[in-house]
């Protein structure tokens, strides 16, 4: 079973192909926001690196979110349209489950944030258990100070992940027992991504290609703008 994955939540572009042999080869560009652009030559180059036809993929999986949201659709359009013309089915990982599973060997609290634009965030908690993570509870958005907040009173062990963390790092650096990752772990990973499809393939936690959507914390800025400015 071979499977490619597209990352796209964020300002990085991604993709990896890989099985039950692991991870075969992977791209990333995280130069702009040119997800368009970037994310069919970086398909082509994977499938060449790994002497792989896309004839030969059977799931393709997708980032969904939360995330930038023409990145996100970008991604998820062309991983629809791909599945579609392959005829394969699909699997859709949340941007967050993906830093954190970046992290998973660590015992600590994992807190995985993305930079959510407008002064906030996007995040999720987790905890290490066999063979991966799991999510405490939901998905949130919300402002870096209120996280941090939220973090200084639980007075654990922490490791803090992601982009998110990095743009607002001093409001992080000084929550009590937390330490931040390093900065080369502040994207979702196409390789994680593949790896996490691969154990759901393998329970068939397929989707159909209808059934795959981003998750939407909030509205898109562009309808927020529209608000606005019917307001004023």
């Amino acid at each position: 079973m071979l499977i490619l994955g597209i990352d796209t939540s964020t300002t990085q572009v991604g993709c990896a192909i890989g099985g039950h042999e692991g991870v075969i080869a992977s791209a990333l560009c995280a130069k702009g926001r040119r997800h368009a652009e970037n994310l069919a030559p970086a398909i082509e180059f994977v499938c060449a690196q790994s002497q792989i036809e896309l004839s030969e993929i059977s799931v393709v999986a997708v980032d969904v979110g939360p995330g930038l949201f023409t990145g996100m659709r970008v991604g998820i359009a062309t991983g629809k349209g791909l599945a579609h013309a392959l005829g394969v089915p699909m699997i859709g990982v949340a941007s967050l489950d993906l830093l954190a599973f970046a992290v998973r060997f660590s015992p600590r609290l994992i807190v995985s944030a993305i930079d959510a634009r407008r002064s906030e965030v996007y995040y999720a908690l987790y905890r290490q258990v066999p063979g991966g993570i799991q999510r405490l509870g939901e998905h949130s958005v919300g402002s870096p100070e209120e996280l941090a907040s939220q973090l200084s009173v639980r007075r654990e062990e922490m490791l803090l992940v992601g982009d998110g963390i990095h743009r607002y790092r001093d409001l992080f650096v000084d929550v009590p027992k937390a330490e931040i990752a390093d900065a080369g772990l502040s994207y979702p990973s196409p390789a994680s991504l593949v790896q996490l499809a691969h154990a759901r393939a393998l329970r068939e936690e397929f989707q159909p290609a209808t059934e795959v959507e981003p998750i939407y914390l909030r509205k898109p800025d562009a309808e927020i703008n529209w608000v606005t400015r019917d307001r004023s």
